[in-house]
């Protein structure tokens, strides 16, 4: 929806495509400058910031539904993916929220109207390598940014609840999931990806043992190349085995952290 004429077009005549009382809203995080960040965009309607979402063509399955909209909103393919929980309270948007469609767009919605009935939302997070996301504007939105999970703005309706209860989805994950190959560069050093782990269990990991484990997994390959820091530091670079990876994970692999 680039156009007002699109935007107008899907609130009057969305129900009809879409799936009216239920939508996605996605926890995209990625990690820079040893943060975990989340992508929020700010709508030209609302004060407020939100997480990207959409909603559900009516013949789409949930999965393909959320990979098409996190490609509308950020040009990613391919991209880890889960569902970790659905907000169903009947508050959860009220009608004062949506009266930015009346008093901004002078659109005359009836009470009845697809987009201001009960919604039921689908959260899904996603873990993405922060230099790949290219987000892109439309009609909705004003900007997007990358926020410290722990310095966020004011949220929309319940998102700061979805946020929340994503980071718990992804911490409880942490040893079956494929984190650090998801958000970290296809290279990387062994200290870069000890603060990735840190910074998700918000605890200090011991250097000797996070190593040890990191390699007995067989998961890791180590390049001839090394990050240059220092005189006295230079690191190699690691890269994860995808293979290997996907035959530890599909064997049940855990991290033990």
């Amino acid at each position: 929806m680039n156009t007002e004429k699109e935007l107008l077009d899907y609130i009057r005549n969305g129900g009809e495509r879409f799936l009216p009382h239920v939508s996605i809203d996605c926890a995209v995080f990625g990690f820079h400058d040893n943060e975990l960040k989340i992508l929020l965009l700010k709508s030209k309607f609302l004060e407020d910031w939100a997480l990207p979402g959409g909603h559900i063509l009516r013949s789409e399955p949930l999965d393909v539904a959320a990979q098409r909209i996190l490609n509308e909103r950020t040009g990613l393919n391919d991209i880890f993916l889960k569902q970790f929980q659905s907000f169903g309270d009947p508050n959860r948007v009220s009608a004062d929220n949506m009266n930015y469609l009346k008093e901004v767009l002078k659109v005359p919605l009836a009470t009845d109207h697809w987009l201001l009935d009960r919604t039921i939302s689908i959260g899904y997070y996603a873990l993405v390598e922060f230099s790949r996301v290219n987000p892109i504007l439309d009609y909705f939105t004003a900007r997007y940014q990358w926020w410290d999970v722990h310095d966020l703005p004011s949220l929309v309706f319940d998102h700061a609840l979805m946020v929340e209860k994503a980071l718990q989805t992804v911490r409880l994950q942490l040893n079956y999931q494929p984190v650090g190959y998801n958000l970290l560069p296809e290279k990387f050093t062994m200290p870069e990806l000890q603060k990735l782990y840190e910074t998700m269990l918000e605890k200090p990991l011991d250097r000797r043992n996070f190593q040890k484990r990191m390699l007995g997994l067989g998961i890791l390959e180590r390049l001839e190349e090394r990050k240059k820091v220092g005189p006295h530091k230079s690191p190699y670079y690691y890269r994860f085995n995808r293979k290997k990876y996907q035959e530890a994970l599909s064997a049940g692999l855990s991290f033990g952290f």
